[in-house]
């Protein structure tokens, strides 16, 4: 019996759509369900095929990434979905995380960090590199983006004491590792503690727990 987890591609360019083929089904535990070249064939594609999880540029011809993303989460909430691109601009992260991406890697990223945030993301994380998580905050912070002061978190009713110290840290940018070791947990115990967070704010990736715990 096959227990690989299924990753579907979605990128136009032929060369890096094979290459991130090849390096899903080289990395153990993962294999490559199907390869799309645009956002259409992906739609349907994937509601025919559902894969584990979703690899997705976003400079795609027709309809872009971000609005894909959008779509399928519209059908599939709980499909997690990883940006791969080369854009790494604040806006176009933003849009994208907004839309329901769960995470957001660069191309040019070593390729070992594409296998970490695959298993990263297996395990409810939310993969971004620490470049990109400052951007996010970078966003968040900006005058006027709020309707309570930069960085001032709202009540957020039903969340634990140590839930609340999790969010405070992510506000600073802090990773999942910083967390744990600020807070003397394990990894493992402070992904648990953001799935239950996920759970309790009904919502979809950290991003989206962000916005809320920052007054969005």
């Amino acid at each position: 019996m096959n227990t690989a987890i299924q990753v579907s591609v979605v990128e136009d360019d032929a060369g890096v759509r094979r290459e991130l083929a090849s390096l899903v089904e080289g990395f153990p535990g993962f294999a490559c369900l199907e390869t799309y070249a645009d956002a259409e064939a992906a739609l349907a594609g994937i509601a025919a095929r559902p894969p584990d999880l979703v690899l997705m540029d976003i400079n795609l011809p027709g309809m872009s990434g971000i609005d894909c993303v959008r779509r399928l989460k519209q059908a599939r909430p709980s499909l997690p979905i990883v940006m791969v691109t080369v854009q790494d601009d604040s806006e176009t992260l933003f849009q994208s995380l907004a839309a329901g991406a769960n995470g957001y890697l660069l191309k040019r990223s070593p390729r070992p960090k594409l296998f970490e945030a695959l298993r990263e993301i297996c395990a409810g994380g939310v993969p971004m590199s620490r470049s990109i998580a400052r951007k996010v905050l970078e966003f968040f912070h900006r005058p006027g983006q709020w309707p309570v002061p930069a960085g001032q978190p709202v009540e957020l009713p039903g969340l634990t004491p140590r839930e609340r110290e999790i969010l405070a840290n992510l506000a600073k940018g802090h990773s999942y590792k910083e967390i744990a070791a600020d807070l003397g947990i394990s990894g493992d115990t402070t992904r648990k503690h953001m799935g239950r967070i996920y759970e309790k704010l009904q919502v979809h990736s950290r991003t989206e727990a962000l916005l809320k715990y920052l007054g969005r």
